[in-house]
Formats: C-alpha cells, structure tokens, sequence
C-alpha cells in the first residue's frame, strides 16, 4: 500500500493521546464514585452488565479515528491490468558460442525455442521486434504485431561470429525510438539473450545508460553453463565459451531493468514465459481512500449506538 499523502499520517499520533485521555478520565471517574451501601439490592433492581461494555465505544471511536486519519493520507494499491498497447524488441545472440551443446540440444535451438514461448505468451496488442546479431545486427524486424514474421526472423539464425551486444542494442533502442516521442511513447523494453561477454562493436553499458534516458529497461537473460565447448576452427582441442552472466546483469542494471541466468533450456523457456506474461501487464494505483473513509463513518455511527445502547446511567 502507498500514501498520495503520506504527510498527513501524523494525524495517528493523535489516537494515543486519545487513549491516554480515556484511561484517565476511567480512573478519574473510579476515584470519585459514590459508594452505596446497598449494593445487594442494586444488582436486583438492574442486571449487571459485562464489563467489556462500557469500553466498546472508545474502541469504536478510536478505530473511526484510525480510519479517517488513513482516508487523509489518500491510501492506494498498486494492481496488474491488461496492457492496451507496447513495444517490445527481441534481441538474440547467434554468435559462434551458441553452438555449445551445455544446454540441449545445443544454445541457438534452445534460444530459439524459448523466443517462440515468449511471443506466444505476449498479448496480441503488443508490438514486437527483432534484432539478431554475431559480428553485428544482421537481421532487423522493426515492431510489428505479426508473430509469423517475428518467428521467421528468430528461425533463421545461423551460430558464427563474435558478439557485438552494444550495437544490437543501439539498433533495437533507434528502432523503439521511431515508434514515438519519448513524452508520447507506448510502453517499451528490450529483452536481451546472449551467452558471452561483448567481443566486438560499442561498449553496451553506455547503451543502456542511454535506453535508461529514454525510459527503456532492457532484461538481459544469460544463456548456458560453464562446461559449453565449440569445435575449433583450426586443429586445437574445442574452445571454452563460458557465459557471462555479470556482463549482463551490468547492462540490466544500468538500464532499470532485470537480470535472469538459465543453465537450461527448461528454465530458459519458464524465463521467458514470466516475461511474456509481465509484459502483458502494467501496474496501475488504485485509490482506495473512500473505502477507509466510509469504514470510519460505520465506526462513528457504531460508537454513538453502543453509547446509548450499552453506557450506564442513574435514572
């Protein structure tokens, strides 16, 4: 829960001064009663009361109080609904790393397959892009709502080259940049899958300073495990391609976005189906201020009956 005013929460400090008020006035009252000494005779004339009774209206009252003093500070909560439009741009690494068979059956298929559960779990009214790269952005969708061309382009990636993530993502961010101003821009982010570290191309942490400028996380999802291997290209015994998930949670980071690491293919697709299923929410605060204020006035209305119903009076 969060406060439109939150400023106005210090009214609570008045409940235990009230409190306190009460307590006193009770043994102010029980200091000065009158004795009687026919109490017998007393009980007979009218039936005793619980003793919790007497305290009921100052707890309704104080419960009032406490409600009204929340409606004050305009309380509200945050609630998921459906997202009517937004951009998300795709981002895949087919350098040759992803020919490692770490994970099954090898890198590229299980990021291919994964790409394919994101976009099935994406709302229809979401707008997706492409970008795959190796040496550099080699393919480019821009932000369509067909996921048969979005499928296509994901398909036909080959695993060869080096990796080049800061000018994939320059390209992904200029192409987000078109679908808008920034003031007037639907929703938009990047997700990023990769496996190693940038060997090629501009610095990606710059980049994603710059998408955090423009209001645009970027999710990075590292690929792989420590034990993937790449036949090499000469004579040499298979070249170690570990991921670099550090790299990536860097660039997340620096964006305001979320880092994920999958070591296979089961919890790569889990990885993007959560995506899938984030992307096709948005937050949205709900104002919950008349609900505490109406509970106040029942309290109110509640205290006032139980004092005359159950406060005791001598005739």
């Amino acid at each position: 829960m969060s406060f439109g005013a939150p400023e106005m929460l210090w009214s609570l400090l008045l409940l235990p001064l009230a409190l306190f008020g009460y307590v006193a006035r009770r043994r102010s009252a029980t200091r000065y009663a009158l004795r009687f000494t026919g109490v017998p005779a007393l009980k007979l004339a009218a039936a005793a009361a619980p003793r919790w009774r007497r305290h009921v209206p100052a707890a309704l009252l104080l419960a009032a109080l406490a409600a009204l003093g929340l409606a004050l500070a305009k309380p509200g909560r945050s609630v998921a609904v459906a997202v009517d439009r937004a951009t998300i741009v795709v981002v895949t690494d087919h350098s040759r790393s992803m020919l490692a068979t770490d994970v099954d059956p090898d890198r590229l298929t299980a990021a291919k397959d994964a790409a394919h559960t994101f976009l099935s779990q994406l709302p229809s009214v979401v707008q997706v892009g492409v970008v795959t790269f190796s040496d550099a952005p080699d393919q480019v969708l821009a932000p369509t709502r067909s996921r048969g061309d979005a499928r296509a382009v994901i398909d036909q990636q080959e695993a060869d080259g080096a990796t080049a993530t800061g000018d994939a993502l320059q390209v992904a961010l200029d192409l987000i940049n078109r679908t808008g101003k920034p003031g007037h821009r639907p929703p938009a982010a990047i997700v990023l899958l990769s496996d190693g570290a940038t060997t090629t191309g501009v610095d990606p942490i710059g980049v994603a300073g710059v998408a955090r400028r423009a209001h645009v996380p970027i999710y990075t999802v590292s690929l792989g495990t420590g034990e993937g291997v790449v036949p090499n290209p000469g004579l040499g015994p298979p070249i170690v391609v570990q991921p670099d998930p550090a790299s990536l949670r860097k660039i997340s980071q620096v964006s305001g976005g979320r880092a994920f690491t999958a070591q296979d293919s089961g919890r790569l697709s889990a990885i993007y189906r959560s995506l899938g299923s984030r992307f096709g929410q948005r937050k949205v605060r709900h104002e919950t201020t008349a609900a505490f204020a109406v509970a106040g006035l029942v309290l109110l209305l509640g205290a006032a009956a139980s004092s005359v119903r159950w406060v005791a009076r001598l005739p």
